[in-house]
């Protein structure tokens, strides 16, 4: 029989784990993630505005104060795998008690940065940073460091809502959020409507008041009534040990690896940093740019890990395969469509950061950001597999594999390669471009082939009252 585009597109819309179930899932991810994008793209636009030094400080110091944070970040968000499996097995008293371990180490990970916070000099001097930029990057890192319980908490609170499907809380919370940030940036870093002009630190202190706003909104949200009883979200507020080891099982190796991954580009930004303030201006604004088609995505990674959670809950991986790949479908063509503009039509995302800049100074820059927006299209086509398939097999449980994998190629492949290229032979910053590059697309295919290799269909993170075994066994998922 003849392939017919059109009855394959119908089914795959409409049947279980196809197009529309990912998206009706993911449509409210996708506008929440974004909300997140356009909160750092307006805050690195304003930046840019304000001097190169500024934007040049910026993204190091935030991604340093992001790295350290990660660690526990990719704990707490983890629970959103526990979530979607007990609300799948039907387990909805566990939910309570499981977002309440989040808290707990959501206090522990605010502790550790704020002790962080009185070696800040420390930290930037022995990054080699001098002048202003320096200067920058200690002011943004302390003030930051004020909001990391509140970005915690609120990523154990939002894995309530995602973890059952019921995510559009997070799209008027996240909105709500990214309206607060955009206004205060504006106010205190150029100092409008009687208040001082502060520049990086005015930044940071939008960011900070924007977290605790996300966080007093979603504890208004969780505590209803309606929420307390079935789930158990004030009776549920002790200690578990037993279930906050399984969630550090499980969600540490995650925290680690968000750690790696991230660590692994500030790494790589540090040493960008020693070639001058111009290549790292050029390369945050690019990656910047990238993040205008990468943080929509994640809410369909999100929604993809989710589904694979909640159908391996009910014992049903053909279900989730299925999920995974129709979530790949959307996420490929949604950045190969970037990929075509990146390269073809740049000036659509540089235009606006040359807006307000001298235009002498950002000449330079518009040249050297659209070459590496090349760069990126590449890349962007592998960053879907990484996307989707890393976040696949994290909903099985497969955090280990995922783990080890990004601390392999991070180091062997990035950080090593990027400071002897860099640093040691003295070569320009495409070098890195061109590494940075080929890591990003060895993590995609390294995720798929996993994927692939079906091991994460017989993996779960909860305790169940029947042995956790999947009706069906294959040894590789199809594309159905």
């Amino acid at each position: 029989m003849r392939f017919q585009p059109q009855i394959y597109l119908k089914h795959r819309w409409n049947s279980t784990g196809g197009y529309r179930e990912i998206l009706t899932l993911a449509v409210p991810l996708i506008l929440s993630t974004s909300a997140w994008s356009i909160q750092h793209f307006v805050d690195r636009l304003f930046l840019t505005w304000h001097s190169p030094e500024a934007i040049a400080a910026s993204m190091p110091s935030g991604l340093l104060n992001f790295t350290i944070m990660c660690l526990f970040l990719g704990t707490v968000s983890y629970i959103n795998t526990f979530v979607a499996q007990y609300h799948g097995a039907k387990q909805p008293q566990h939910i309570g008690p499981s977002i309440w371990q989040g808290i707990y180490i959501s206090i522990i990970g605010a502790a550790t940065l704020l002790v962080l916070r009185s070696f800040a000099e420390e930290i930037f001097t022995l990054i080699g940073h001098g002048g202003l930029v320096y200067a920058y990057e200690v002011v943004y890192f302390k003030v930051l460091t004020l909001g990391t319980f509140p970005a915690l908490a609120t990523a154990a609170f939002s894995s309530f809502f995602s973890g059952r499907g019921q995510t559009w809380p997070l799209v008027w919370i996240n909105m709500s959020a990214t309206a607060v940030n955009i206004v205060l940036d504006y106010a205190l870093i150029f100092g409008h409507w009687g208040l001082p002009a502060m520049g990086v630190r005015g930044a940071a202190l939008a960011t900070v008041l924007s977290a605790w706003s996300a966080f007093t909104l979603y504890l208004l949200l969780i505590y209803r009534k309606k929420y307390r009883d079935k789930y158990k979200i004030l009776s549920g507020w002790r200690f578990d040990p037993a279930l906050f080891t399984r969630i550090l099982r499980y969600g540490l190796p995650n925290g680690i690896q968000f750690f790696l991954d991230i660590a692994g580009f500030t790494t790589f930004l540090m040493i960008m940093g020693r070639l001058g303030t111009t290549s790292m201006a050029a390369t945050n604004i690019a990656f910047n740019i990238n993040n205008l088609a990468f943080m929509p995505m994640l809410g369909i990674g999100i929604a993809v890990s989710v589904k694979v959670g909640n159908y391996l809950g009910d014992n049903n991986p053909d279900l989730a395969a299925r999920s995974a790949y129709s979530g790949f479908h959307i996420t490929f063509l949604f950045m190969a469509t970037f990929a075509v503009l990146y390269v073809f039509a740049p000036g659509i995302f540089i235009r606006a950061f040359g807006a307000k800049s001298n235009p002498q100074e950002f000449e330079t820059l518009r040249e050297i950001i659209r070459i590496l927006l090349r760069f990126v299209a590449v890349y962007s086509l592998f960053d879907a597999l990484n996307l989707i398939f890393s976040n696949a097999i994290k909903g099985a449980g497969d955090t280990r594999f995922v783990m080890v994998m990004i601390f392999g190629l991070s180091l062997f492949l990035f950080v090593i390669p990027s400071y002897i290229a860099l640093a040691v032979l003295k070569t320009n910053l495409y070098v890195g471009w061109v590494i940075a590059t080929i890591y990003i697309s060895s993590l995609g295919i390294g995720f798929y082939l996993r994927f692939r290799g079906g091991k994460w269909r017989a993996m779960r993170v909860i305790e169940c009252p029947a042995p956790c075994l999947p009706s069906v066994y294959l040894d590789t998922p199809t594309p159905d």
